[in-house]
C-alpha cells in the first residue's frame, strides 16, 4: 500500500510542477494561508445554504490570488501573480459573487479585485463570453437589501459596461428592474441616473 501511495503522490507533484510552468497563473498552486482550516468554512453544502459564504470559503482556501495589504492611509490589493495571467473564468465570477459580502476584508478584495481584473489588457475578449453568467451575479448584488452591496454592484456594472460596451446591451433588461427600483429612492436617484447615463454612453442608444 505504501508504494502505491508514494507513486500517486509522485504523480500529483509532477502534474503540479508542469502546471506551474504554464503561463496562466493558477490559484491552486499558491501556498494556502492556513493548513488548519476550520472544516466548516469549506463544507460545500454550506455554500448553498449561505451563498454569501462561498466567497469567504474560496478566499480562506487560497483560491483568490490577491490579498489585502493594510496601509496607514488606504488599503491596497496585492496580487500573487500578475492579474493578466489569471484565468477570468472563474476568478472574475468569484469576485463578482464577493460583491455581496458584507464583511471586511472580503468587501474590499472583491470590489478592488473585480475593478483591477477588468483593467488588464485584452479584458474585453475575456469578459464577453462570461456575460451570460456574470450578469445574474451582478443582478444579485443590485437586488441586495444592503445599500453598500447595491453600491458595489452598481460600480461594478458601470466598470463592466466601460470594458464591453454594446455587448452588455442584450443583458441589461435583466438588471433594469433593480436599477429602476432604486431610482425611485431619493437617496439613490442621482447615483443611479449617473450610472444609467454611463451605460447608455458605453452601450449606445
Amino acid at each position: 500500500g505504501r508504494n502505491v501511495l508514494r507513486m500517486s503522490s509522485g504523480i500529483q507533484i509532477k502534474t503540479k510542477s508542469s502546471a506551474q510552468k504554464s503561463k496562466t497563473c493558477s490559484a491552486e498552486s499558491q501556498p494556502k494561508p492556513s493548513a488548519k482550516l476550520n472544516p466548516k468554512t469549506i463544507d460545500p453544502f454550506r455554500a448553498y445554504s449561505q451563498p454569501s459564504s462561498a466567497f469567504a470559503a474560496t478566499y480562506a482556501r487560497g483560491g483568490i490570488p490577491c490579498r489585502l495589504v493594510h496601509g496607514s492611509v488606504k488599503h491596497k490589493l496585492q496580487w500573487e501573480c500578475p492579474p493578466e495571467t489569471v484565468p477570468f473564468d472563474p476568478l472574475l465570477l468569484t469576485l463578482a459573487e464577493g460583491l455581496r459580502e458584507t464583511k471586511h476584508p472580503y468587501t474590499f478584495v472583491s470590489k478592488e479585485g473585480f475593478k483591477q481584473l477588468l483593467l488588464v489588457e485584452g479584458a474585453a475578449e475575456k469578459v464577453i463570453p462570461l456575460l451570460p453568467r456574470l450578469v445574474p451575479v451582478l443582478k444579485a448584488a443590485l437586488a441586495h437589501a444592503d445599500d453598500e452591496v447595491f453600491g458595489r454592484g452598481l460600480d461594478a456594472l458601470v466598470q463592466l459596461s466601460a470594458v464591453v460596451g454594446p455587448s452588455l446591451n442584450d443583458h441589461l433588461k435583466l438588471l433594469l428592474t433593480n436599477l429602476l427600483k432604486r431610482l425611485m429612492d431619493k437617496n439613490y436617484r442621482e447615483e443611479v441616473t449617473t450610472a444609467l447615463q454611463k451605460l447608455e454612453h458605453c452601450g449606445g442608444k
